[in-house]
Formats: C-alpha cells, sequence, structure tokens
C-alpha cells in the first residue's frame, strides 16, 4: 500500500514538472508571437531617418555585383524615387509596375530595393516586365537606417539625399497621394518599357 503511494506522489509531481515546462514553453512562444504581431504602431515607434532629414552615403550593390550609390548628389533637380519590395510580397507585384508608371510620368529616377535572397530576387526580376532596365539593389544597411518594416515602402530623395516622402504604399492613390505634395523637378524621363512597347500591366 505504501508502495503504491509513493508511486503515485512520484508520478503526481512528475506531472507537475511537465505542466511547469509546458506552460514556460507556451508563454516563451506567446512572447514571440506577439512581438512578430506587435501594432503597426510599435513598429513605429523608431522611425529611423525621416522626412526631411539627410540620407548617408551608402554603396550598396545591384544582383549583379556591380556598386550602387544611394544618398550621393544627383545633378539638379533630379529626384530618386527608391521602391522596397521583396519576393514574397504579392502588395509589391502589384505596386512596382504602377511606381515605374508614376515615376517615368513625373521625371523620377525609379531604384527598386530588394529584401530577402539574392536567388528569389533574381527570379522575381527576371519575371517581372517593370523590373527590366531598373535598377535593383540589395543590402540591409539602407532598409536598417530608414527603419522599413513593411512593404511595399517608397521613400523619395532630392538631388541632396533629402527624404522627402517616406511611406508604405499598397495602391496608385496611394503613392500618387504620398508624391503630390513634391513637385517634379525634370521633364518624364523616356521609359524603355514603352520605347519596346512592353506592356506594363502584368498578370500576377
Amino acid at each position: 500500500m505504501m508502495v503504491l503511494l509513493y508511486v503515485w506522489q512520484a508520478a503526481l509531481v512528475l506531472a507537475v514538472l511537465l505542466l511547469a515546462v509546458v506552460l514556460v514553453a507556451l508563454a516563451r512562444q506567446i512572447g514571440v508571437l506577439h512581438e512578430r504581431l506587435a501594432p503597426l504602431g510599435d513598429q513605429e515607434a523608431k522611425p529611423g531617418l525621416d522626412v526631411g532629414q539627410v540620407l548617408p552615403r551608402l554603396i550598396l550593390h545591384t544582383l549583379d555585383g556591380r556598386p550602387f550609390t544611394v544618398g550621393d548628389v544627383l545633378p539638379a533637380g533630379q529626384r530618386q524615387l527608391l521602391l522596397f519590395v521583396a519576393a514574397e510580397c504579392p502588395v509589391c507585384k502589384r505596386v512596382s509596375p504602377i511606381a515605374r508608371q508614376i515615376a517615368a510620368e513625373r521625371g523620377l529616377e525609379l531604384v527598386f530595393v530588394g529584401d530577402g535572397p539574392e536567388p528569389e530576387l533574381r527570379a522575381m526580376q527576371q519575371a517581372r516586365p517593370e523590373m527590366q532596365g531598373v535598377p535593383l539593389i540589395t543590402g540591409v544597411e539602407l532598409a536598417l537606417v530608414l527603419q522599413i518594416n513593411r512593404m511595399p515602402s517608397l521613400v523619395l530623395l532630392d538631388e541632396r539625399g533629402t527624404i522627402l516622402v517616406k511611406d508604405l504604399v499598397n495602391t496608385r492613390r496611394q503613392i500618387e497621394g504620398a508624391l503630390d505634395g513634391v513637385s517634379a523637378a525634370r521633364p518624364a524621363l523616356p521609359d524603355p518599357m514603352k520605347e519596346t512597347g512592353a506592356n506594363a500591366h502584368v498578370a500576377f
């Protein structure tokens, strides 16, 4: 009888210990999920460089390994439109051709900034007609400096590297609304897609 009692007590202690381990693991997972699913307002608490500030000169690279400088002095009146995209982002696929069309209409130099593994970015670039003839650069430094947490995000720089616009965009209306306060300084740049007759409206 006493043996059964000891066995029962040991089993009970073991069950309590096991339950405690499970609760600790569950609490940890809840904490991780809470951090990952933090609302946008929490992420915006650390905005990085913002409108009106000057982006430092950064030397990044295109997918083919060529150096590409961001934040450098541009010709007078020229403005650079950075669009942060990711291969696994379906909204980016919808926004990228719109951004190219608007950049051409407003005379802005468009640059795609890719996030993620280079093989996936390369496959995306090859599959998207609107990305042909437009630089696609990589490097986490730029996203860290600007604290880009969501995509697609848009950043507009003037010829001195000053940030004129920084916003998360999902539609044409949002892109145009973000740029409406900034007048184009130069006439529209020629778009190779128009010259070759390529269609910018891509099904995905």
